[in-house]
């Protein structure tokens, strides 16, 4: 009999069910806490008996792991979940990897199993001599464009990712690596040794700009990243061979031989954090080699596009620092792209097919993997050439014709049976308007563009890889230049979302507040936070480009953002919760002016110069009434400095609430600094001084946490809103900040704007730019894509580091008036916490 399912609160229940297969203590109690691949553990167990048929440790594991993937695989029926178990129990499937590529296998297959070609799928029965691994890395490590030990991750990360070696033992081919390394570039503490040595020979640094972000295009950090690796092996221009000589010289005249890159984007939604890759890549690379790159939107999907998208796009290039040579659109070339659609239907390449759409599928080979040619592929040209010319009059309604590219049913690769070219859309289009009744597609519109724009690199991520075969197929089918296309690892965070469609769930769900929520990872999102461009660029730089996906921890992006702000940004005093201090041993009018800088170890930042009087604030945290011998701030009759205040002071008595009892006031003295005994801790303060503006008194101060309770809400269950963190928003409210926040907050808005108005004005310089800008319908280029409230940041003392909110209201900040160092009537101050000051920080 079955064990009974426990309650979906209570899943306790499962653990000692799951023991009784082997599994420890923690990894039963483990396996319990997702409650789909949980459930499906319980009927593994029950089905096969397995509490009694005395599975080893490791493969107890592998059960549970089985029991993981079939959650994510609904499809797979109860003979193939019984065939797995028995490839477990019979030790053909050894590893958790293994197990995997079993359900995926499964999931396409039904018994009976072809065990031949599962045990090959699965990695049964591999073996590799010592000489056949090496000879494998070798020749990975010569195609891989490794220049030295710096690229010894990547490079293990690429081997055990070929096919020669999927199923190798991966310290195997770690030592075999290593290895080769030695043979090729030495050893490894010799090659530490001569970096030092040439270190006097590297470029110089190249100082930052005035709103404190390193220029991208220029940067030695970067230069490295282009230098080596994936980028560094990339071909140069005019390597990409060409179906006819005089194509590759006509390619060379048009970019007198240099690089040209593009980043394609759909307008049809908000960046995110893994676009900023694509970003970086193209437009660094192409400026690294003194090339060319284009911002393309690909707009051949009107249903899906909006204008704010668009402006979007361009905002989000030019915050992170880039200028596009050109602006250019998929849709400036439906002319010539219609003409080449013709010219292939002439050439005997497309046909039009009226099948439906799951006929195609079928056709396709959606479900067997075996395509069959459609029953319209043999259609005479001419047939063909006067249904095209039927689609593009609108004689046919969406979906009932379509322009279908007769590529190769015989190939392997699913991107070669015949993809749809062209199909019928009834939409307007944001820019042809209603001209065109038909459009194309992305594999035929983007090679095609690619190849008029001269691109001589086409840089995408890996899941592009099997595209790149018809991606050349139809360049040389119609014998025009063809670029090549280069594929790289895509980047993500770990807890986030980047589905176009779950975010906008999540926004029209009131989940968050908008696409540009500071708990999301789109790119405005980062950017309202008050996530500098250039903490982006170095992070990503930081990560390197190989072919290998990247799914980074969060905890790994904040700490980069932190370690770049913490020698770019200002510090400022700062209260969170204030607690009112008067200083009983001063007058009422005492004032003492005193200048602190703004950063200790970056003078080039300035100074502030703030009041300390007889009313100051500190942090509610930073009193207690019970002292002990390991707390050292503020308590009754204990002494403490002030930060950058000339004495310190000692808590005399204090003053409660009546009904509460919470501590409202505290009265202290001023200590003696020449005679006092030094103080064991430094507490942060703001003092009371109306004349200056101080305190900055601020309306809400937001604190943003994970979104998601997981690393992977993918897997929630029903669904990723189940894994929502209801926590993931703290607001405090009547923080303080020193009055020398004004004039900061004045002065990096003013040099954010600034560099904002020159680098605009560098852009429209431009002919090309300037004519597209005067088309009211394209995105506007102006120096508001650089220059926001976000660039005015700062670290709250002993506190976290800051941003500007955009719903911020400051009147003394408008770009035509002097700073006036005081709140105005109608402001209202909110700030953002960008990322705390340690990364094992809870709550403030």
């Amino acid at each position: 009999m079955a064990p009974s399912k426990p309650p979906a609160s209570d899943r306790s229940a499962d653990i000692p069910v799951f023991k009784s297969i082997g599994l420890t203590q923690a990894k039963a109690a483990e396996a319990a806490k997702n409650p789909k691949s949980a459930d499906i553990l319980r009927d593994l167990i029950a089905s096969h008996d397995l509490a009694n048929v005395g599975l080893e440790e490791k493969q107890a594991g592998l059960v549970v792991a089985l029991a993981s993937q079939l959650a994510k695989a609904d499809g797979i029926g109860e003979p193939e979940r019984a065939f797995a178990v028995k490839a477990i129990l019979s030790g053909k499937l050894k590893s958790v990897d293994q197990v995997a590529a079993a359900t995926k296998y499964l999931d396409d297959h039904s018994v009976p199993i072809e065990e031949t070609e599962f045990d090959q799928e699965c990695g049964v029965g591999f073996s590799i001599t010592p000489e056949e691994l090496h000879n494998s890395v070798s020749k990975y490590i010569q195609t891989s464009g490794a220049t030295g030990w710096a690229n010894l991750g990547s490079v293990i990360s690429g081997a055990k990712n070929t096919p020669a070696l999927r199923w190798a033992n991966p310290l195997d081919v770690k030592d075999a690596v290593e290895k080769v390394f030695t043979t090729t570039f030495g050893a490894k503490e010799l090659t530490k040794s001569k970096g030092k040595e040439s270190k006097k020979d590297a470029p110089p640094k190249v100082a930052p700009s005035k709103t404190q972000d390193p220029d991208p295009q220029s940067s030695v950090n970067s230069k490295t990243v282009f230098e080596e690796g994936f980028l560094g092996a990339l071909h140069k221009p005019g390597e990409n061979p060409q179906i006819h000589p005089e194509l590759r010289e006509k390619h060379l005249a048009a970019t007198n031989g240099l690089v040209f890159t593009r980043f394609p984007p759909e307008p049809n939604g908000f960046l995110h954090i893994g676009h900023s890759k694509a970003i970086f890549v193209n437009f660094g690379y192409a400026a690294h080699n003194g090339g060319k790159c284009y911002l393309r939107y690909d707009d051949t999907n009107p249903e899906k596009e909006e204008a704010r998208y668009f402006e979007s796009i361009l905002e989000v290039v030019r915050w992170l620092g880039f200028e596009p040579w050109k602006i250019t659109y998929s849709s400036d070339y439906f002319d010539q792209l219609y003409e080449l659609a013709v010219e292939l239907i002439k050439r005997d390449k497309a046909y039009v097919c009226h099948c439906s759409q799951d006929q195609i599928k079928a056709d396709r080979g959606e479900k067997t993997s075996a395509p069959k040619a459609c029953i319209h592929r043999s259609r005479p040209i001419e047939e063909s050439l006067e249904e095209f010319e039927k689609m593009k009059n609108g004689h046919y309604r969406p979906k009932e014709a379509n322009l279908r590219m007769k590529q190769d049913l015989t190939d392997g690769n699913p991107q070669m049976w015949d993809l749809t070219a062209y199909r019928v859309l009834d939409a307007t289009h944001h820019r042809t308007l209603d001209k065109w009744r038909i459009y194309p597609t992305y594999d035929f519109t983007h090679c095609l563009v690619d190849s008029f724009e001269n691109i001589s690199h086409s840089l995408c991520t890996t899941e592009f890889v099997a595209s790149r075969q018809s991606y050349e197929w139809l360049c040389d089918a119609l014998e025009v230049y063809k670029p090549r296309q280069r594929e790289f690892g895509r980047l993500s965070i770990e807890g986030t979302i980047n589905s176009k469609r779950k975010l906008l769930q999540l926004v029209e769900e009131k989940y968050v507040t908008g696409w540009d929520d500071p708990r999301l990872y789109t790119l405005i999102a980062l950017r309202r936070r008050g996530v500098p461009p250039g903490a982006i660029l170095s992070f990503v730089s930081t990560l390197g480009v190989t072919t290998a996906a990247a799914n980074i921890q969060v905890a790994r992006f904040e700490q980069s953002v932190r370690q770049y702000l913490e020698g770019s940004a200002p510090r400022l005093l700062m209260v969170l919760r204030p607690l009112k201090v008067t200083i009983e041993n001063l007058p009422e009018d005492y004032v003492l002016m005193v200048e602190k800088p703004l950063h200790p170890k970056a003078p080039q930042l300035g100074s502030s110069t703030i009041p300390f009087t007889r009313t100051i604030y500190i942090d509610e945290d930073d009193f207690r009434l019970e002292d002990s011998k390991d707390y050292f701030r503020l308590a009754p009759g204990k002494t403490v400095g002030l930060f950058q205040a000339p004495h310190p002071i000692t808590c005399t008595s204090y003053q409660t609430d009546p009904t509460s009892g919470k501590v409202t006031e505290v009265i202290c003295r001023l200590e003696d600094s020449g005679t006092a005994k030094k103080p064991k801790a430094f507490i942060q303060w703001v003092a009371e001084h109306a004349p200056s503006g101080s305190p900055v008194h601020i309306d809400e101060t937001r604190f943003f946490y994970p979104l998601f309770k997981s690393e992977n809400p993918l897997a929630a269950v029903p669904d990723f809103k189940a894994d929502i963190n209801p926590d993931s928003l703290e607001v405090i409210k009547g923080a303080m900040v020193e009055v020398g926040f004004w004039p900061l907050a004045k002065q990096s808005l003013s040099s954010a704007l600034e560099e904002g108005k020159a680098r605009t004005e560098q852009a429209l310089a431009n002919p090309v730019e300037a004519a597209r800008s005067l088309n009211p319908d394209t995105p506007r280029v102006t120096h508001k894509h650089i220059a926001g409230k976000e660039c005015i940041r700062f670290q709250g003392l002993r506190v976290a580091y800051f941003a500007l909110d955009q719903d911020a209201r400051v009147g003394a900040l408008d770009e035509n008036e002097d700073v006036v160092p005081t709140r105005r009537q109608g402001d209202f101050l909110v700030l953002n916490r960008i990322v705390s000051l340690k990364e094992d920080s809870g709550k403030a």
